[in-house]
């Protein structure tokens, strides 16, 4: 069974409360957050993929796991359904794709997807994500990181603190960008389930 420490629960909660204090802004490329976080761990991660065409919303997203970023569990995703790709069963279940339908996400507003999931190594993670807009286009966000559309990545370290002044202050930042990139789809997702639905 795959345990969290206290530390983490903590972080965990911190990035579950902030989202409600602070303003929506969409971002300008589909990201997962944290950028930073720590290798053979279980942590929340969040999946942002902002509606940049105007007078369409976002209806699909599919994001492509990296082999050796394991998703563990979901958090409810209000106004999506949430269908899976994945190798094994129970506990050895692999999941390789998951796709998410029935949104419609404005343009303005990020598509806001929530999961607690372990990176088994040390190294950068690519993640592929594919968005369809209520009008048929797509964007297929796996270009480099200079293109218009760059494929989000993350890198997992062996440890974030302990190691000095230096790693304290990368744990502080990491978190907080972690933290920033949860505030912006999460206050997207509590904007739209305010509004009445079309």
């Amino acid at each position: 069974m795959i345990r969290i420490g206290p530390g983490r629960l903590i972080a965990v909660g911190a990035a579950l409360l902030v989202p409600a204090l602070a303003p929506s802004v969409a971002s300008a490329h589909a990201r997962v957050s944290p950028p930073v976080s720590v290798a053979g761990e279980l942590q929340l991660y969040s999946l942002a993929v902002p509606t940049e065409k105007d007078n369409v919303t976002t209806a699909k997203i599919v994001l492509t796991v990296p082999s050796g970023f394991s998703i563990d569990s979901f958090a409810p995703s209000p106004g999506w359904n949430r269908v899976l790709q994945q190798t094994g069963n129970g506990n050895n279940a692999v999941i390789q794709k998951v796709t998410w339908t029935g949104g419609r996400v404005p343009s303005g507003e990020d598509s806001l997807f929530q999961f607690l999931a372990q990176p088994a190594a040390s190294q950068t993670y690519r993640f592929t994500v594919q968005q369809t807009y209520s009008d048929g286009s797509i964007v297929n966000w796996s270009g480099p990181e200079s293109s218009d559309a760059p494929a989000p990545t993350i890198e997992a370290r062996s440890s974030l603190g302990g190691g000095g002044s230096g790693s304290s202050a990368l744990t502080i930042v990491a978190l907080i960008i972690g933290t920033l990139g949860l505030i912006t789809g999460g206050m997207a997702l509590l904007g739209r389930s305010n509004r009445p639905l079309a």
